[in-house]
């Protein structure tokens, strides 16, 4: 893609919604950063803005800048082969009047769109998706940033009464990932997983979006509540400094 990088990271800042913070100094025409710290959100539609637990995670958090630059209909492969992650990158390497790096943690989640049948977007489960997480994690060190990955978040399909768990192979690749990187994962296919088999079909149903765009894969405003606060209860357990960033009443 040939987009150009600073018309690129004004379309994805403008894509944020209310409840995600903007600081000023992140348009691409400002030459500072922002002081305090940041969390960047990179994925796919089950974190993006409206279809996604993204939005409604930053609405949580104070006192942090929360971008949610997750798109829907990417994979591993996608989200950097469009540009996208450059644009992530040229907001990691901002320096502000001073010189310095604003602090940033980077969540990335993918595993949806790279599952087989997706043309453009899929990837090998042996051969690609673990060297493409491997390299997004080696960027944002490099980058001065800290990364946490997140395995992908479960879709809500019962077969024969039981909770189909097919991402699960996709979620221990982005463990083996972590481990190998020594960077921390947040397995939010087991967390969501869990919670979900216990609500059964029909509760688990209130969860999508309302009709005509019901699925189980895409969340409401009562899934994109549940799942943002179990990634919030998972970053404070691997992150407890984010607990006097949290929203008061959340």
């Amino acid at each position: 893609m040939k987009t150009r990088l600073p018309v690129l990271l004004t379309a994805l800042l403008l894509a944020g919604t209310a409840s995600a913070q903007t600081p000023p100094a992140l348009a691409a025409s400002a030459p500072a950063a922002p002081p305090g710290p940041r969390l960047i959100l990179v994925g796919d539609s089950t974190m993006a803005p409206r279809s996604g637990y993204g939005n409604a995670l930053c609405a949580r958090l104070q006192q942090v800048a929360c971008l949610n630059l997750a798109r829907g209909g990417r994979s591993s492969k996608s989200f950097r082969a469009e540009g996208l992650w450059d644009a992530v990158l040229a907001l990691l390497n901002e320096r502000g009047e001073n010189g310095a790096k604003q602090k940033t943690l980077v969540l990335i989640q993918f595993g949806h769109n790279d599952q087989p049948g997706k043309p453009g977007r899929s990837t090998d489960l042996a051969t690609e998706f673990g060297p493409n997480l491997t390299g997004y994690a080696k960027d944002v060190k490099a980058a001065g940033a800290e990364v946490l990955l997140v395995t992908p978040l479960t879709r809500r399909t019962f077969k024969h009464g039981e909770l189909d768990a097919d991402l699960r192979p996709w979620a221990e690749a982005v463990i083996k990932v972590g481990a190998e990187q020594g960077v921390p994962v947040l397995d939010l296919n087991a967390i969501s997983h869990a919670a979900v088999a216990a609500m059964g079909q029909p509760a688990a149903d209130t969860l999508a979006e309302a009709p005509p765009r019901f699925d189980r894969t895409h969340l409401g405003p009562k899934g994109a509540a549940l799942f943002s606060e179990q990634v919030m209860q998972g970053l404070l357990k691997l992150r407890p400094e984010l607990a006097t960033a949290r929203t008061l009443g959340e």
